[in-house]
């Protein structure tokens, strides 16, 4: 890991091209800025501290828009994982490094998500020290989608069928936005990465598996201290540009 200068409050978010996306159905191209224009800018703007995790950005791209605010950190995709997936091993790596220095974060998708107010200053955040805030979607975890997601779960993780039935009519969480406290949020993503680890490195299914373990983890590990929805995010896919009272606009 490089020697970066870290604030004590972060946004992190990867951008892993060259693979092809299961949910776009497409293979990203290597050095398209404009995917992670909004992105930049929309914590550029709030003075927010990023990082951005690539695998292809050229380097005149990362000179050129680098800012105060926005650190570029190149990585070597691992196969083993989709992107969706591997993006929480270079989010491991980097806490392990400097999670010292850090004392809150979030971790954001980074072509679909922009952030729309400080999160890290909003009463909300600083009255729950021990919540794992996420985004979330207007529907329920028992859907079709989900359903069919975490089929290679459901017959790998003992309890997962449990957990599915408990949980049924529990709003779907969104792994898209997720953050807190570095005390609660290093060891989730400890044990996210334990998790996938252990039950995701085989998975021959066409869904990712990012959803289904996010949502276990967080309903099993982090229920009774779990905050999703407004204010954190808009409403998922409802392309709210308009709404300023969210910390973070999803689409």
């Amino acid at each position: 890991m490089l020697d970066l200068t870290v604030s004590k409050n972060l946004i992190l978010a990867c951008h892993i091209t060259g693979v092809y996306d299961v949910n776009r159905n497409n293979t990203l191209p290597d050095d398209d800025y404009l995917i992670v224009k909004d992105w930049v800018d929309s914590l550029a703007k709030l003075q927010l501290q990023g990082v951005l995790f690539h695998n292809n950005f050229s380097e005149a791209t990362c000179l050129k828009y680098e800012n105060p605010n926005i650190q570029f950190v190149r990585i070597t995709h691992h196969p083993t994982f989709n992107p969706n997936v591997y993006r929480y091993f270079v989010y491991r790596e980097f806490l392990r490094h400097y999670g010292h220095s850090i004392e809150s974060l979030f971790m954001t998708d980074v072509s679909d998500v922009v952030a729309v107010c400080n999160p890290f200053v909003q009463p909300l955040f600083l009255s729950k020290p021990a919540t794992l805030f996420c985004g979330d979607e207007s529907t329920i975890l028992d859907n079709d989608w989900m359903k069919a997601h975490s089929e290679h779960f459901r017959m790998q993780v003992p309890d997962y069928a449990h957990y599915e039935v408990q949980f049924a009519s529990n709003t779907l969480l969104n792994c898209g936005i997720f953050g807190g406290q570095i005390e609660i949020i290093q060891p989730f993503i400890e044990n996210l990465c334990t998790f996938h680890q252990k039950y995701n490195s085989d998975n021959k299914t066409t869904y990712t598996g990012d959803m289904g373990a996010f949502n276990y983890l967080a309903r099993t590990t982090s229920s009774q201290n779990l905050c999703h929805g407004t204010p954190i995010n808009t409403v998922f896919k409802s392309y709210e540009h308009e709404r300023t009272d969210c910390w973070f606009r999803h689409k």
